[in-house]
């Protein structure tokens, strides 16, 4: 993904609210040096798993609605990936194409057990609506297909969810320039190369083209390790909890230069210890960090893309 690697490198080097911190990136990889992270995908026990197609449309599904959990103090990422396994494994045709496009919002919210409106429902109903449309459309139904058609290329997959479903389109200008973070699209590859083992519907050649994925946990985690600093007026927006406006410069800073952060830190940590590492495993593991850490400070920014 050298589009969203290149932006994001130009994004750091022109932030007026950001700041990494080359020593914090050296003693964060200096502690990985001799024991590189491991974390399972599904660690949790929350996913619904088969080994077939089935849960290629879980994962497609389930990543099309995987962002701005916030709003709601009581909704994680965990509800929605339980809530969608259970309701596949009530009725396996849930996620089929057809129905995919008929979900209303009270449906979703019954679907998923949820007593409340999600944040963006509507917002995640369209995209609900987009992704089963086009899968009929392209893909016989199937995000399998989808998958297939990449050629075990994890870019050439990002490529084509990025062309095929514009709710995927994580883009954004950014003084003058077009910044590629594409975090949904590269995380539905993360989750397959995870669920699959590497195997089948997760193999791909190119694995390691994939960077992090730009949220709001992995900043706040890279922040509370002295890799990331902010600039008086952000640390006052997101310590008083205020919300901060998707495309504005403070929030496309800390996205693209998590991004260059966690690169750097690929980079050395690979350097020093002789071992390939992948930004995929640091996003697990610095991720699983954040949401176990219920006290960390994160930007709120009302988003479709993260």
């Amino acid at each position: 993904m050298e589009q969203v690697r290149s932006t994001s490198a130009w994004v750091a080097s022109n932030a007026s609210h950001v700041t990494i911190d080359y020593s914090g990136i050296e003693n964060v990889a200096e502690k990985m040096k001799d024991s590189i992270p491991k974390v399972e995908w599904d660690f949790e026990g929350i996913h619904y798993f088969d080994n077939g197609p089935l849960t290629v449309q879980y994962l497609f599904v389930l990543d099309a609605m995987n962002f701005c959990f916030w709003p709601d103090n009581d909704l994680s990422y965990d509800h929605l990936a339980s809530g969608l396994k259970a309701a596949l494994e009530a009725d396996k045709s849930a996620f089929d194409a057809d129905r995919l496009q008929k979900y209303t919002g009270p449906e979703l919210c019954k679907l998923l057990k949820w007593p409340r409106s999600l944040p963006l429902e509507d917002e995640r109903v369209r995209l609900l609506h987009e992704v089963g449309r086009e899968l009929e459309r392209s893909f016989d139904g199937k995000a399998s297909n989808l998958v297939k058609a990449s050629g075990k290329s994890a870019a050439r997959l990002v490529a084509l969810i990025t062309s095929h479903f514009p709710g995927f389109r994580d883009h954004t200008m950014y003084k003058g320039h077009q910044v590629f973070l594409y975090k949904r699209a590269q995380i539905f590859v993360a989750d397959l190369w995870g669920a699959f083992k590497g195997q089948d519907y997760g193999e791909f050649d190119d694995i390691g083209s994939i960077t992090m994925f730009a949220d709001y946990i992995v900043p706040a985690v890279l922040q509370q390790l002295g890799v990331l600093r902010y600039s008086p007026s952000l640390s006052n927006l997101i310590e008083s909890k205020s919300e901060i406006c998707s495309g504005s410069e403070e929030e496309v800073e800390l996205r693209a230069c998590c991004v260059y952060a966690v690169e750097k830190i690929r980079d050395l940590v690979t350097k020093i210890s002789g071992k390939q590492v992948l930004s995929v495993e640091l996003d697990l593991w610095l991720w699983s960090f954040g949401i176990l850490c219920p006290s960390l400070q994160h930007h709120r920014t009302l988003s479709i893309y993260y």
